[in-house]
């Protein structure tokens, strides 16, 4: 049996997903995290035939200490932690887990927009104070707009699977849907409407990104892009925290030029204490969970499985390199 090695599986499996799908096709060794230099990274690694990694860089040194390396599973969609091309050159099969979390993220989505729309943890804990509800004049009041999503207009930057998902959930709210079409494959059957992003940032009441972090995209919400949007517009970002400046966004809500932001990913996580976002005005933050919901984590595990399994039989799938 193949010696299996998972060098980060904490976020994966913090003790309510089983291991047992991977596990079961070999030797399979599991470490929470390896965030102790190369040389750590090196130790746990040198024998393994498959491994298994999340976000843990495999660079060419590493390959380089993995003389029985045959085939490095990347426990996620992104699979920039690894050297792909000096893997291929090695004869080294690279995986990834293309699409598992479709639903889960587009929930997420919404998760963000009613925090901003309703805000009901907010008016909650006002309630349960002793200053709430109960000594109130009138028998309702909120302290934050409430705000209706039917007829408002969502654009989406990024209209691949899970942007598509987010459209059809919206349509559900009775929005209407921009769509920037760069990422699409193919177009879905409920109404939307194809335009540039000019256009999208300046019709949109909501901007939800669904886009790859790539050269192109790098910093897409800047300056200039925010000054483009409504001064009552939203900004979602369930995708990448490369897609925004985050100097700029937190400009653009302190200085109320947008009115707010949901968050799911930053430049840099975990987020620093000097992140100017984490004291922006209306900025609401979440420690990149969209993905993380059990069912979204149990997919990932039966397919990293099936991938590891496609390998062993000589039809590997889901390769990237």
């Amino acid at each position: 049996m193949k010696s299996i090695v998972c060098l980060d599986g904490y976020t994966l499996n913090p003790g309510d997903n089983s291991w047992e799908p991977i596990a079961s096709l070999g030797h399979f060794s599991c470490y929470d995290r390896s965030t102790d230099g190369v040389d750590q990274i090196i130790d746990r690694a040198k024998s393994a035939q498959i491994l298994l990694t999340n976000k843990t860089p495999i660079t060419q040194d590493i390959i380089n200490a993995c003389p029985d390396l045959e085939c490095i599973a990347v426990l996620a969609t992104g699979y920039n932690v690894v050297d792909i091309a000096y893997a291929k050159q090695k004869g080294i099969v690279v995986q990834n887990v293309p699409a598992y979390g479709t639903d889960t993220v587009a929930e997420m989505v919404f998760a963000h927009i009613f925090q901003l729309a309703r805000n009901v943890s907010l008016n909650s804990e006002d309630v349960k104070s002793k200053l709430g509800w109960t000594q109130n004049n009138d028998w309702t009041y909120w302290l934050n707009p409430q705000i209706e999503l039917a007829g408002k207009t969502i654009g989406i930057i990024g209209f691949g699977a899970i942007g598509q998902r987010v459209g059809e959930i919206a349509h559900a709210f009775r929005m209407k849907v921009l769509a920037l079409n760069h990422f699409s494959k193919q177009a879905p059957s409920y109404p939307h409407q194809a335009v540039d992003l000019d256009s999208l940032l300046e019709q949109s009441d909501i901007v939800s990104l669904h886009c790859p972090a790539l050269a192109t995209t790098e910093n897409l919400i800047n300056v200039e892009t925010l000054s483009k949007m409504k001064k009552t517009a939203w900004l979602i970002n369930t995708a990448r925290g490369q897609l925004v400046n985050e100097q700029d966004l937190a400009h653009a809500l302190n200085s109320e030029h947008i009115a707010g932001a949901g968050l799911d990913s930053l430049w840099k996580e975990p987020a620093e204490a000097d992140n100017p976002l984490l004291q922006a005005r209306n900025c609401f933050i979440t420690p990149h969970i969209a993905w993380a919901t059990l069912d979204a984590r149990q997919r990932i595990t039966q397919i990293v499985a099936h991938n590891i399994q496609s390998f062993l039989v000589g039809s590997p799938q889901n390769v990237v390199n």
